[in-house]
């Protein structure tokens, strides 16, 4: 296997009906962040661990449906301002390979009487597994969860 590393970066930004505390809260309690984080054909029934505080550690591991591979999200916290910041790192695996390392960083920024969140990931994607084109589009994918769960998605 040749042994390769890409770094790239992404930025996503998305507006919620939702104050930033609101918001802050479907990310910082476990209840709730359980509810809408992730690939529901995924992590159908996965276990999901979370202790959110600088320091604390979020855990996913799941399988893919039919027999397909199996993943782990392991994160830790970083900093955090509540209602206003969140950064983390973590590392993906598939099937036991490490796939990609991240730093991200979501910012809450209070908009009238909704939201601005803005998400910036940097990722160092591995050995031909994975690539920032997959991981934005994947991301992408979660926070539309975010904002079904929030009721009504992006503001217009």
């Amino acid at each position: 296997m040749t042994r390769s590393v890409v770094h790239d970066t992404f930025m996503i930004e998305r507006n919620y009906n939702a104050a930033p505390a609101r918001v802050f809260a479907a990310f910082a309690e476990p209840s709730e962040k359980v509810r809408w984080f992730g690939d529901p054909d995924i992590e159908k029934n996965a276990a999901h661990e979370i202790d959110f505080r600088i320091g604390g550690t979020e855990s996913l591991k799941a399988d893919a449906p039919s027999g397909g591979p199996s993943f782990t999200y392991d994160a830790r916290y970083q900093d955090i301002v509540d209602n206003e910041r969140i950064i983390y790192s973590y590392e993906m695996t598939m099937d036991g390979k490490r796939i990609s390392v991240s730093v991200a960083t979501i910012e809450f920024i209070a908009e009238g009487s909704g939201t601005h969140l803005i998400l910036t990931e940097q990722g160092a994607f591995l050995d031909g597994l994975d690539s920032n084109s997959v991981r934005e589009q994947g991301t992408r994918e979660v926070l539309d969860a975010l904002g079904r769960y929030l009721g009504g998605g992006d503001a217009p």
